[in-house]
């Protein structure tokens, strides 16, 4: 890992207990304020692939990624949002989470048939919020050229999850723990 990297990695807060108790949540905020760690991330991020048209988050902070990315790869940038942020016709689909269920949305005429995405979070968990949007991109008719994660909890599984419904999509993680 480049030094930029190793920075960026130790920017990434710890904050116990949050969203609920037992809940170990990585806080990307800090890191994202430090304009050479941010670039750094961005810039591993894009390097990814070749092959995507578009760069889809999701709310909230894979919004962040994502947009950069596509700003940075020239590309276009395809919110994925939680129910009813969205203000024109959607798909949707709900998903399991760590700590609940929640359901995300896309335009349905966000990502065209046969456009090639790469698809941004934060982390990964139980790999639920990565597989609601990967159908959600699939049935506007897209395909998932990559994902790109932060970070990954490893001891929840969810890349093997993801895999296990997605075997032939790469999932690269920026900071593998």
């Amino acid at each position: 890992m480049n030094s930029s990297l190793a920075n960026a990695l130790s920017l990434i807060r710890i904050v116990p207990d949050f969203p609920s108790p037992g809940i170990i949540f990585k806080d990307v905020t800090p890191m994202l304020k430090d304009a050479e760690a941010f670039a750094s991330v961005v810039e591993e991020i894009a390097s990814y692939s070749e092959n995507f048209e578009l760069v889809a988050g999701i709310e909230a902070r894979g919004f962040i990624l994502a947009a950069a990315v596509a700003g940075y790869a020239g590309k276009g940038f395809v919110p994925i949002r939680k129910s009813g942020k969205l203000p024109y016709l959607t798909h949707s689909e709900s998903y399991g989470l760590e700590y609940g269920v929640d359901t995300l949305e896309i335009h349905q005429d966000a990502v065209l048939k046969g456009e090639r995405v790469l698809l941004l979070d934060d982390v990964l968990a139980t790999g639920g919020t990565l597989k609601a949007a990967s159908k959600l991109i699939e049935r506007c008719g897209g395909v998932i050229d990559s994902v790109a994660v932060l970070l990954e909890i490893p001891g929840l599984g969810g890349k093997a999850k993801y895999n296990k419904e997605f075997p032939n999509v790469v999932v690269n993680t920026v900071f593998p723990e």
